[in-house]
């Protein structure tokens, strides 16, 4: 239900309620996962990994598969907050490197440039489909790398029906 009415609302939504929408998300809440920030342009996403039991494996550390949760949606739904309605984007694959043990909480920032966007207007302003990797930083409370994961995003330009064509 949070999810249906954040996607209702779409851009409109406050990235205040945004967030804690996300936050409370079942899955996400679930699982430790919190979004702290997101910035007015949705251009910039903190979130948090709690350390808890429930997020640990079996020597102790924070479970792989919850680090990667959370990674999963965060620059699809920023490309969909920027892009707007007349793209379509989708995550298509994820490639995660564990570079050491996350014995502490786990944060993540989330970053969509100027030349991000560009690139991807670039790219598909004939309607063609665009495929890219995005890169974030896993890391702990000292700032310890812990994990870097490369999200492949599919984006592509909806078609434009003119009048013409509609009534073909």
């Amino acid at each position: 239900m949070i999810i249906k009415m954040a996607r209702k609302l779409g851009p409109k939504t406050p990235p205040r309620l945004f967030g804690t929408f996300l936050s409370l998300w079942g899955p996400f809440r679930g699982a430790g996962i919190k979004i702290t920030q997101v910035s007015a342009d949705y251009r910039h996403i903190h979130v948090i990994l709690k350390k808890r039991w429930s997020t640990t494996n079996y020597v102790g550390t924070q479970f792989g598969g919850s680090i990667y949760a959370m990674t999963d949606p965060f620059f699809m739904l920023m490309l969909m907050q920027n892009l707007g309605p007349d793209y379509i984007v989708w995550d298509k694959g994820a490639i995660i490197d564990f570079i050491s043990p996350g014995r502490t909480e786990l944060h993540a920032d989330f970053k969509i440039t100027d030349e991000i966007l560009a690139d991807i207007a670039s790219h598909t302003e004939s309607g063609e489909k665009y495929i890219f990797d995005l890169p974030v930083e896993v890391l702990d409370t000292n700032n310890t790398l812990v994990a870097t994961v490369s999200k492949k995003l599919y984006v592509r330009r909806k078609q434009v029906q003119t009048k013409t064509t509609q009534s073909q």
